[in-house]
């Protein structure tokens, strides 16, 4: 297997990476669903001495994951005043809601551990993430790129493939903006697709978001014959099977694995 080219980007004041898993094959196993893909964590330090960021931010994550057994994308407030906290989870649209339950409840946990007591932060495991910030905080825009990886060159004999590929990312812009949820997975001649953006976003600006992680997939990866690009408001993901069937099922995938740690 081909060199596996990975990037964390960071953004004044808002974010750095760590990174542990990288998913090569799609789809995922219910598993699976908990390994940690890269975390965003803001510079600055939460200030709390009466407690009531924390006692806010506890409450806001428990409500998060007693919401995600039911739906798989939920936004919401928590607090008053200046001290008001604000998050999302959002769980990948094939997962079920037990599943979506089981990879949203391993974040609280984690965010600590990750990121200390921050302003702000974000976890991306390989299916669910959550975020969180003091309303007021200042986003970085929809399409800012904040995570890449990128897979091996193809091969001399992986001739079309870069047609296949724009073929195969036309199939997730429609599909993001026609199916309902936002989410959209599917093949085309032996190259999977995935395709997500977050819940608030509308049709039509979840597909542009998407053709901009396209653009960003084909400018940062080039040729490579798999990636996975992470926005701020969406992410795609695809992987080319020369050897597959065209007819093949996406569910039918074995699932491989490559384990490094990188620190920026």
């Amino acid at each position: 297997m081909g060199m596996i080219r990975k990037s964390c980007y960071s953004l004044p004041f808002v974010f750095f990476c760590t990174v542990f898993w990288f998913l090569h094959l799609l789809p995922v196993s219910d598993a699976d669903n908990t390994g940690l893909i890269f975390k965003g964590c803001a510079e600055q330090k939460l200030e709390d001495p009466s407690g009531i960021y924390s006692q806010n931010l506890k409450s806001l994550l428990d409500l998060l994951v007693s919401q995600s057994g039911k739906k798989a994308f939920f936004t919401t407030t928590s607090g008053e005043g200046q001290s008001v906290m604000r998050g999302l989870y959002q769980c990948r649209g094939d997962l079920s809601d037990t599943d979506c339950y089981n990879c949203v409840s391993k974040i609280p946990d984690m965010l600590e551990n990750l990121c200390g007591k921050v302003v702000a932060s974000r976890v991306q495991l390989i299916g669910c993430y959550l975020r969180y910030e003091i309303v007021g905080f200042k986003q970085v825009p929809e399409t800012q790129l904040l995570y890449k990886v990128c897979g091996s060159k193809k091969d001399s004999y992986d001739d079309g493939f870069e047609e296949r590929r724009d073929s195969a990312f036309g199939m997730v812009e429609s599909g993001v903006k026609n199916g309902g949820d936002l989410f959209y997975t599917g093949s085309y001649q032996s190259l999977y697709v995935l395709g997500q953006c977050e819940g608030d976003l509308g049709k039509d600006d979840c597909g542009d978001c998407v053709k901009s992680a396209e653009d960003q997939a084909k400018a940062e990866c080039g040729d490579s014959i798999s990636a996975q690009i992470y926005l701020h408001k969406c992410f795609i993901s695809y992987s080319f099977y020369p050897n597959r069937g065209g007819s093949s099922s996406a569910g039918t995938v074995t699932e491989k694995y490559i384990f490094f740690s990188y620190l920026v």
